[in-house]
């Protein structure tokens, strides 16, 4: 199956797609007789906290208002450890960017940014923990002088920074925990083939089940009137910081 992980919500909506004149239920009934429910992940107690610069908060008015970025880890078969810089649109949930390396440095994230600012414009502000790689003073100076405003969450409460987190969880689930990575090489191949996937032909409940480039696609510019995510996503963010769709 090509994507395992996907509930049958989604798989009705991809049918759908393809032509098929199906309604959740039927396909709910099918799912269930050839055993493809999705068990879920036992969920994880939130702890108690907040800060001005949570996104439950600083909520995304329009696409570029607010980006956020986060560093994961993965393990190659050799045992080495690679990490992934994820950046995204928490408006639109685009993925921006996911780098990949042995290490990241102030330096390294502000090449990233350098290049995603120079292709797609500068958002307003960015959402972050307080990583020593985002913290560094070379990534503040350059966020200053290109006018981005930097949104720190409270150290130790990564619920505030919960969209990339959810993202983050997701590209876990769907992709790293299901593959054995050879070298830095092949990572950097297989995430940016799901990057697409993800940005372009998976359907995101919080969008209304449309993909992210195809709800960027519906909004204007910052200035313009553009379209709301459905009442939902901001209803729910509960949910979405603990790692919902």
């Amino acid at each position: 199956m090509k994507h395992p992980r996907y509930g049958y919500r989604r798989i009705t909506v991809l049918l759908r797609e393809d032509g098929w004149r199906v309604n959740f239920k039927r396909v709910y009934r099918l799912w269930c007789q050839e055993g493809r429910k999705v068990h879920r992940k036992q969920q994880k107690r939130r702890r108690l906290g907040t800060s001005e610069n949570s996104c439950d908060r600083r909520r995304p008015e329009h696409r570029d208002h607010v980006w956020s970025y986060d560093l994961l880890s993965e393990r190659l078969e050799n045992g080495r450890r690679v990490r992934l810089l994820t950046v995204m649109d928490e408006y639109t949930r685009e993925c921006l960017a996911i780098d990949v390396a042995r290490n990241f440095k102030g330096e390294d994230v502000k090449e990233v940014l350098g290049y995603l600012f120079a292709v797609r414009g500068c958002p307003m502000h960015i959402r972050s923990d307080n990583g020593p790689e985002f913290v560094a003073q070379v990534v503040r100076n350059y966020l200053r002088d290109s006018g981005v405003k930097t949104l720190f969450i409270e150290p130790g409460s990564p619920w505030e920074n919960g969209y990339i987190e959810s993202f983050n969880g997701k590209l876990r689930d769907e992709l790293l925990d299901r593959e054995l990575f050879l070298h830095t090489d092949e990572v950097r191949y297989v995430v940016d083939r799901w990057r697409m996937d993800y940005n372009h032909y998976r359907p995101h409940s919080s969008l209304g089940y449309m993909s992210p480039a195809a709800f960027a696609a519906t909004c204007g510019s910052p200035g313009s009137a553009s379209p709301h995510p459905p009442s939902h996503t901001y209803q729910n963010v509960d949910t979405l910081i603990k790692g919902g769709t």
